[in-house]
């Protein structure tokens, strides 16, 4: 997974990520999702976004042309940061419109996100930290629970624009459980003259 926060201004910066996902390890491509907005940052710790996503999924026999499914998604968020001690929090409030195929649903998500230093009392570069966080997905719809996303993961800012994280992800959707590994990076590049303050990042 790619990630990047990138800075047009002290109010306003782009998004861009980009995910690639797979049944076996480095193997069976299942899923690439391509996802931008436009992000307005109110505070220091305050950011609302708009934006939109591209996903594809493919079937485990890719011979099956049939079973590709394509998405276009819309999504509105908001971005709440606070710190307490060596604890920092991030809460993220997201709301999706989904036209999967010929079919419109409608969801929202809650994700809380936790980073602690392990050798430092702040995420700064050169920095090894734990990441954790917990995102439930729900539907606006008759069966409201879609999924849950629990995940663990060791990080290291190399550069204070720059981290990477590996981890894992216990994934349920409905009533059935994924076990996933995962690895992330974030690379922020800052379009602004000024230089830009050393910040944790995160997916």
């Amino acid at each position: 997974m790619y990630f990047g926060t990138n800075k047009i201004n002290d109010k306003w910066s782009l998004h861009t990520e980009a995910q690639f996902r797979h049944y076996n390890i480095g193997l069976n491509g299942q899923q690439l999702l391509l996802r931008t907005g436009i992000n307005r940052h109110l505070s220091k710790n305050s950011i609302l976004t708009m934006g939109y996503g591209w996903i594809k999924t493919s079937p485990e026999d890719k011979r099956d042309i049939a079973a590709f499914t394509y998405e276009h998604r819309i999504f509105q968020q908001y971005i709440l940061r606070n710190k307490l001690k060596r604890l920092n929090f991030e809460h993220r409030f997201r709301l999706e419109e989904r036209w999967v195929e010929a079919n419109y649903s409608t969801r929202t998500r809650y994700r809380i996100f936790l980073a602690i230093p392990i050798d430092n009392k702040k995420i700064m570069y050169n920095t090894w930290f734990f990441a954790f966080y917990d995102e439930i997905f729900i539907n606006i719809s008759d069966s409201p629970f879609d999924q849950n996303r629990l995940y663990f993961a060791f990080g290291y800012q190399y550069r204070p624009n720059a981290n990477i994280q590996m981890g894992y992800l216990k994934h349920h959707v409905g009533n059935t459980g994924y076990d996933r590994l995962q690895l992330a990076i974030t690379y922020n590049l800052d379009f602004s003259k000024k230089k830009r303050t050393p910040e944790v990042q995160n997916q």
